[in-house]
């Protein structure tokens, strides 16, 4: 029986189980019908060893065959195309990539022709966005007006250049998109009491957010360490982007406190699997 350690008691993601597989929702995306996501988890795929059981890291030194199955499992799960995923290339950037039809299966059944890409966004329906993760902060974002998504990886890196306002940004430019329309969920990623950091990450956020911001996003603990929240850092970028309260929901599951069911870095160090990150538009 499973045993998920939940943080705040919000209950968000919901925990699902299908095809074998064990995956995470937002409740507030599945209630507009106009998307396809999940969040996975380590359960439910073919990868063996430190990679088990559904890895997404063509990178790690898996089975690239297992993990082409993992893809195929999942999109049959979503009821997505897996030849039309495209892939991020992640490095701790703010770069956001505008998804056409010409990106259809990159990193999947094409070479990608792209680095350094942390964020995706599209209008397309059919095509599912797709990012990684092993404790970074994931970022989804859904216009229902004008039927745009978008999905970034947020680091601290990430968090601190405000990756969730660059993403609302690209997407107000690309599609015209008003943040106050749009719909963002921070998803599972390690949370703020597992998360210690040093003066440096410290120092970078207290620059970048005010001294309320990061009173409330940083815990001293003596000798130059920090205990550093992402969830609510991200959050605080969200609103400070324009996205109201009520329309963003916020993780309860940190990566660290789940090593049995999710890949952290700071549990497993380099020898582990990828999470991934899954949005897609419907086909209306």
């Amino acid at each position: 029986m499973e045993n998920w350690v939940r943080k705040t008691g919000s209950l968000v993601p919901e925990i699902r189980y299908k095809n074998q597989i064990t995956y995470l929702t937002f409740p507030i995306l599945e209630e507009t019908g106009l998307v396809n996501h999940c969040f996975s988890t380590r359960m439910g795929g073919v990868s063996q060893g430190v990679y088990a059981t559904m890895n997404f890291a063509f990178t790690k030194g898996d089975d690239p065959l297992r993990v082409k199955e993992n893809y195929k499992r999942m999109a049959e799960l979503l009821e997505v195309d897996s030849s039309k995923m495209v892939l991020s290339w992640q490095t701790h950037t703010t770069n956001i990539r505008k998804v056409t039809r010409e990106d259809e299966g990159k990193g999947i059944v094409r070479e990608r022709d792209y680095q350094d890409v942390d964020g995706l966004i599209t209008n397309i329906p059919g095509i599912t966005l797709v990012t990684f993760y092993a404790d970074c902060v994931p970022l989804y974002f859904l216009d229902p007006v004008k039927r745009a998504i978008g999905l970034s990886h947020s680091g601290w890196r990430g968090t601190v250049a405000k990756m969730g306002e660059k993403t609302v940004q690209a997407m107000k430019r690309e599609y015209g998109s008003r943040p106050e329309d749009m719909i963002a969920c921070i998803g599972p990623s390690i949370c703020g009491d597992c998360y210690q950091v040093g003066e440096e990450v410290a120092a970078a956020f207290m620059e970048t957010f005010d001294w309320a911001e990061h009173k409330r996003i940083l815990r001293p603990e003596g000798n130059g360490k920090y205990r550093l929240n992402l969830w609510e850092a991200n959050r605080l970028v969200l609103r400070g982007a324009g996205i109201p309260e009520n329309r963003i929901q916020v993780t309860d599951i940190c990566t660290h406190c789940n090593p049995n069911y999710l890949f952290s870095h700071r549990t497993m160090g380099d020898k582990r699997g990828n999470l991934a990150a899954f949005l897609c538009l419907k086909e209306l």
